[in-house]
């Protein structure tokens, strides 16, 4: 074996102590402050984080008594490994911060970016489809870069590439942890190849940046994880509580290959419900003059594709109708953008709970912002009057928070520039508010579309019902497409649950005691549920747990132009941080008081 290619041995690494005690250890730290966590609302798809939407004086504002702050966004105390994992979490924080190490971690990330391992849209099964074959150096390059971890850890191949990896604890009473990657990374055009600062599957490390697609979304928190693991099995750790790693395939183009076959699997292998909590990509945190706030997701809206056709006759371009199918398919587009769907502020969703969040720490809001915010928790009046501000000031991410979105993304029709086009349709992508569901955007065709066909004489199918009879023009027919809708995700539980309380413990503790060289050290911190509004691989793992959690231990600023999008680019300190948490999550949940 290269020894180049193996991690670096910790220097001094400690004797493990013994089996951890079942009591935990809960360290102390105060309660900060914190920016609006609504300010970093992640599309997950991008790992962007949006703007502030909160910071312009009320028209009108009734005082009332505010709750208490820990009553509108309540903390839990900082969780660090405890006493007898101490030597052990010096060992491995110091590890970190040799260059040895850190060379190491660097090139495990950037030569996992320069396998190509891409899912495209329409892939037949693996072992049918040849461009899954790659998935196959993927595996190879793992196994080769983590020797110890593979000898270790039991794995399991699942629908041939995807991977289910088994590290047994020694207390097969407790429900283990499952974390979560995928291996897949989006195409990259080739038109766009020469605005690449660096090609797109070089990996190349310019001491700042590991560059390449995949960097970002998601090889990053897959190499993360196994890193983590690694540097540990190098110290002769063994976990108390079993831990899965599940790492899907085609995480980008919907997952079924993937997660979906995995979810699956570990279903019948472990049973429903047999999880203490899961983690996988999705929120990030951010420093705002030394106070820092971390979004872990928790919700996540749903999604349909939805296919439009109209067909007509045809004919020739030197007598054409009064409207081709291109011109009544535009009618049935500006139907549909001059009727988007309504939004609505809700006090039980995560998005209220986030404004909250704000009013309870932030203190570069507005008083009466704060004052408005307070109101709304209680008052109906004040409710109403926040949404239409948010509404106005906003925009399109207000209105992508607060309810169901759609997007007219393809458009295809005619064959020839003389011929009259007998088939016309459009694909449109939803993504369904927390509050809605399947059947609300199914009747908001039927409602919207129905008067439209009326009009231009076209009968209409909309998801199998009919409208309209007798001779017409031509049909409108309305159907799902491409995926199976997805239904928004079941929100995690959050204050007052245990595995929330780890998860957010270990990210407070993790800010608080500081390691990055670039950053400066946080003054204090705290963590906020957010809303996900794009669909990841957990989708399919609801079966495994109720506390599905969505995070990425990384700044808003560790993106250097975010991800499916050119210079995608990981920030090396950024990625040297995501390891660190994990290894404290793993002795964390080691030591934590839950089944």
């Amino acid at each position: 074996m290269d020894p180049e290619k193996v991690a670096p041995v910790l220097a001094e690494a400690p004797s493990l102590s013994p089996k951890p005690t079942r009591a935990g250890s809960w360290a102390r730290s105060r309660v900060a402050r914190v920016l609006l966590p609504v300010c970093m609302v992640s599309l997950w798809l991008a790992s962007g984080h949006m703007g502030c939407l909160y910071h312009s004086a009320e028209k009108h504002v009734v005082r009332v008594e505010p709750p208490a702050i820990t009553e509108l966004c309540p903390q839990v105390e900082a969780v660090a490994p405890s006493a007898q994992f101490g030597e052990l979490t010096s060992a491995l924080d110091a590890s970190l911060k040799e260059d040895e190490v850190k060379s190491w971690a660097i090139e495990s990330l950037a030569a996992a970016v320069r396998i190509p391992s891409i899912s495209y849209d329409g892939m037949d099964p693996p072992g049918t489809d040849p461009r899954f074959e790659i998935f196959a150096s993927f595996h190879k390059y793992l196994a080769e870069r983590f020797p110890l971890a593979h000898k270790t850890l039991e794995q399991t191949k699942v629908n041939t590439y995807a991977l289910l990896y088994h590290w047994q604890g020694s207390d097969a009473s407790l429900k283990p942890l499952i974390l979560t990657a995928h291996q897949d990374v989006t195409p990259v055009l080739e038109d766009t190849l020469d605005q690449w600062l660096h090609p797109p599957f070089s990996g190349h490390f310019d001491g700042t940046w590991i560059w390449g697609r995949g960097s970002c979304d998601d090889k990053s928190g897959l190499i993360s994880i196994m890193s983590a693991i690694e540097l540990m099995l190098q110290t002769g750790y063994k976990p108390t509580r079993t831990v899965v790693l599940s790492f899907g395939i085609d995480e980008e183009s919907s997952g079924p290959y993937g997660a979906g076959a995995l979810a699956d699997y570990i279903v019948d292998v472990y049973g429903k419900n047999s999880f203490a909590f899961l983690v996988d990509e999705g929120g990030r945190y951010a420093n705002h003059d030394g106070v820092v706030i971390a979004s872990p997701g928790v919700a996540e809206k749903g999604y349909i594709n939805v296919q439009m056709e109209i067909t007509n006759l045809g004919g020739h371009s030197s007598v054409p109708t009064p409207h081709t199918g291109i011109g009544l398919m535009a009618a049935m587009v500006k139907a549909l953008e001059d009727n988007p769907f309504p939004t609505a502020l809700l006090r039980d969703r995560t998005y209220f709970a986030n404004l909250q969040c704000a009013a309870a720490y932030d203190s570069s809001l507005a008083p009466e912002r704060v004052q408005l915010i307070t109101n709304a928790t209680v008052d109906d009046a004040a409710l109403e009057e926040l949404h239409e501000t948010l509404l106005s000031e906003g925009g399109n991410l207000y209105r992508a928070i607060t309810g169901t979105t759609q997007a007219i993304d393809i458009i295809k029709a005619g064959v020839k520039v003389n011929a009259l086009p007998e088939r016309t349709y459009v694909a449109i992508n939803h993504r369904v508010a927390d509050y809605s569901d399947y059947d609300a955007v199914k009747t908001r065709y039927a409602n919207v579309l129905a008067p439209v066909a009326a009009k231009y004489n076209l009968t209409l199918d909309v998801f199998g019902n009919s409208y309209g009879s007798g001779p017409a023009f031509g049909h409108l027919k309305i159907t799902t497409a491409f995926d199976e809708p997805v239904p928004p995700a079941p929100d995690a539980p959050t204050y007052g649950s245990t595995p929330w309380a780890l998860l957010a413990g270990t990210i407070r503790s993790t800010l608080l005691d500081g390691h990055r060289p670039d950053l400066p050290k946080a003054e204090s911190a705290a963590v906020a549920p957010m809303l996900g509004l794009g669909t990841t691989d957990t989708k399919y793992y609801s079966r495994l747990t109720p506390y599905i959690y969505r995070y990425h231990h990384l700044d808003s600023g560790d993106s250097y132009n975010g991800a499916h999008t050119v210079n995608e680019a990981m920030k090396a300190e950024g990625f040297i941080e995501m390891i660190r948490f994990n290894t404290r999550l793993l002795l964390n949940v080691d030591e934590a008081d839950m089944a």
